[in-house]
């Protein structure tokens, strides 16, 4: 077999030249790799010993180009045990190698076993690379020791330059940020928001400052439109409490109107009435003219006795009144035949069917009667809603109140947690 001095020069030899160079550059690297990761004896000496492999074949390659150039007469520059090892096979160097390259091989794979089973520095710095926030640390001077991708490319939108002076940044996220508890809340220009922390802390016996930023681009979508919307219903309960106040005003004047509308009504057939009695009395009938007219006097007085026939009447009407607005009463209890009781109790089932409608927009009234000793005890309650607040006694309840005060009883209303009226009555 031929020697490594008669391949010298062909394409043979330069293909080994540049194997066990290729070799040397990988062996190097896995060296450089295991110092880094402080793996230890075990994996150092095996790397340096392959490395040393590698680099003595291509020291004899490169030794042997060289003795080439030699003259004849030079020939004795080169030393015997060099002439022995260019008079070696060219396989046996091909050989050593390819016995380089296997071991490295493993050396490769055994590196990285202990990077996915192990937290090197390299796993380490791309993990907080890859953070989705910004970090840096640094000291009180500005030194930077760490910082990851995402700070680095905030700190060139804010300061327009790379990130190696950590107190200039900080300076331009208090000038530009808004200030939220001891945070900065920063604005880019590509539309994103930033939340701004900055924590000191102590490592290795020096003061250093850790700036982290959070991107709350979308949180701050959120509220803003959580603001937006509380505005609108804001200015949407403005406009129902104005149209609530307008409703009771018209519901008022509407029933103002139609009291006034049927007032009109009930007094125009009373006067055709009188009129066609006085205009042809032997066609009328004088009592009933009588009584329609003394209904429609005490109707118009409000304090006019009622005629003695006329009690179940009051009662009656106040119901009719009541249904006539969609209001149902249950009534139950004794009705005493005293006219006084029956008129104040028809002027509060007539009050308070109106109450219930307006204001509490239900649509039934109970009054329960019982009698107590020498006295009767009258209460009213209706369903719909229950009043806000305490209920003002004005317009009707506090003419009730009149009327049931001067008849020697008295009234109470109870407003929370649901509207009740109660009127205690003495017997006559």
């Amino acid at each position: 077999m031929r020697s490594l001095g008669s391949v010298m020069g062909s394409g043979l030899w330069y293909v080994l030249c540049l194997a066990s160079l290729a070799l040397v550059l990988g062996q190097l690297s896995v060296l450089i790799r295991a110092f880094r990761q402080e793996r230890g004896r075990r994996a150092l000496i095996p790397a340096a010993l392959i490395l040393l492999l590698g680099f003595g074949i291509c020291v004899i390659l490169m030794d042997c180009a060289q003795s080439r150039v030699y003259s004849a007469a030079d020939r004795e520059r080169v030393a015997a045990f060099q002439w022995a090892l260019f008079a070696l096979p060219w396989a046996g160097y091909a050989a050593a190698e390819a016995l380089s390259a296997f071991l490295l091989l493993r050396q490769i794979r055994e590196e990285r076993r202990y990077r996915k089973s192990h937290l090197t520095l390299n796993a380490i710095r791309q993990s907080v690379d890859l953070l989705p926030e910004g970090l840096s640390v640094s000291e009180d001077d500005g030194t930077v020791f760490l910082s990851n991708l995402r700070m680095n490319e905030l700190c060139r939108m804010l300061t327009g330059g790379s990130l190696a002076d950590a107190g200039k940044l900080r300076h331009r996220v208090r000038e530009i940020g808004e200030e939220q508890n001891g945070q900065y809340l920063v604005w880019t220009e590509d539309g994103g928001t930033w939340l701004f922390t900055e924590k000191p802390f102590a490592a290795e016996g020096r003061q250093l400052s850790q700036l982290t930023a959070a991107d709350v681009t979308e949180t701050v979508r959120v509220i803003e439109e959580l603001r937006k919307k509380n505005d609108h219903l804001l200015d949407l309960q403005r406009r129902m409490r104005a149209v609530s106040e307008l409703s009771a005003d018209m519901f008022t004047a509407q029933e103002e109107a139609a009291a006034r509308a049927a007032l009109h009504n009930q007094l125009g057939q009373v006067l055709l009435m009188g009129r066609h009695c006085l205009e042809h009395p032997e066609n009328a009938d004088e009592d009933v003219v009588y009584m329609t007219t003394r209904q429609m006097n005490a109707f118009l007085l409000g304090e006019a006795e009622v005629p003695e026939g006329e009690k179940d009447d009051v009662l009656r009407q106040a119901l009719y009144l009541a249904g006539s607005i969609g209001v149902t009463v249950g009534l139950k209890g004794p009705i005493r035949d005293d006219r006084t009781q029956q008129k104040l109790l028809s002027l509060a089932i007539r009050e308070c069917a109106a109450n219930t409608v307006k204001h509490a927009e239900g649509s039934r009234l109970e009054v329960k009667v019982r009698e107590e000793g020498n006295r009767t005890v009258i209460t009213l309650t209706n369903n719909g809603r229950p009043p806000k607040g305490e209920v003002e006694e004005s317009g009707g309840l506090l003419t009730l109140r009149h009327r049931v005060e001067d008849a020697g009883g008295s009234m109470q209303i109870q407003s929370l947690p649901v509207f009740r009226l109660t009127m205690v009555l003495p017997k006559a």
